[in-house]
């Protein structure tokens, strides 16, 4: 089973509302059979629209590991959603067997080994998104949208 970040199959859930849908991705996923769409922001009970968040103080295995926060651009403190919906993800992932979960890049909860450090610079740093982060931990393998458009396709 694959889980797949909503956003990326057309749903419009990202923070701002939109979609970030990926043609490469629907292309994998036609003769894979079912996968799960899920939006770990969403699920762990933001709104759409919503406003941007990162992560401050690390990455999100820090977040997982309570050392590190997340933080709206209106610094509200949206650490307890992030980690809801994380975990909301990882239960379903374990009741369905998930092997792969194809992320949305860059993302504070999807973004797998670049995320944002810093929304207004745009800066990135290496690590992963909340979610991201606890299904590695859980042995689940992680990519993104672009390891797809790259042509970095799993076996």
């Amino acid at each position: 089973m694959i889980l797949v970040s909503a956003c990326l199959l057309g749903i419009n859930c990202q923070y701002n509302g939109e979609n970030d849908l990926t043609e490469k991705l629907l292309e994998f996923l036609k003769d894979k059979g079912t996968f799960i769409a899920m939006c770990p922001e969403v699920w762990g009970g933001l709104p759409i629209p919503r406003d941007a968040s990162q992560i401050v103080g690390g990455t999100g295995i820090d977040v997982v590991g309570g050392k590190a926060k997340v933080m709206s651009i209106k610094n509200k403190d949206v650490t307890n959603e992030f980690i809801t919906g994380a975990e909301r993800i990882l239960q379903i992932a374990k009741e369905n067997n998930v092997e792969l979960a194809i992320l949305k890049a860059k993302s504070p909860s999807c973004g797998v080994g670049k995320i944002y450090d810093d929304l207004a610079s745009r800066h990135l740093i290496d690590g992963d998104g909340v979610a991201a982060a606890l299904l590695r931990k859980n042995g689940i393998k992680v990519m993104t949208e672009k390891d797809l458009i790259a042509g970095n396709w799993p076996k």
